[in-house]
């Protein structure tokens, strides 16, 4: 993936998480804190967690690899987004933590 086709994939997350910052608004007259977005997080990477013991047959799921790809794409997206608002550039703080990593090696 190019730097060029990551930076769409920020904007596209940032733009559907503002939808549903408007549909917050309708349904609670607020839109979620940034701790409750870190919350939609954790569970959601909880669900990666069970789904991935699912398709490692120590878990019976039906479904559940379908659903591992769902919501190993959305953890990317609730990353891109939490980054986002505690504006963090996740494109800056990739690049900081892969060469700090690379070193390492």
């Amino acid at each position: 993936m190019t730097n060029d086709n990551f930076n769409k994939i920020i904007e596209r997350s940032i733009k559907i998480r503002k939808l549903y910052h408007e549909l917050e608004l309708k349904q609670n007259g607020k839109v979620w804190t940034i701790e409750q977005d870190a919350l939609g997080f954790l569970s959601d990477a909880g669900l990666v967690g069970r789904n991935t013991m699912s398709h490692e047959k120590t878990w019976s799921k039906a479904n559940s690899d379908e659903e591992l790809e769902h919501k190993l794409a959305e953890s990317i997206w609730w990353i891109i987004n939490l980054a986002d608002r505690m504006d963090i550039d996740i494109n800056v703080a990739m690049e900081k933590f892969l060469c700090k990593t690379e070193k390492l090696f």
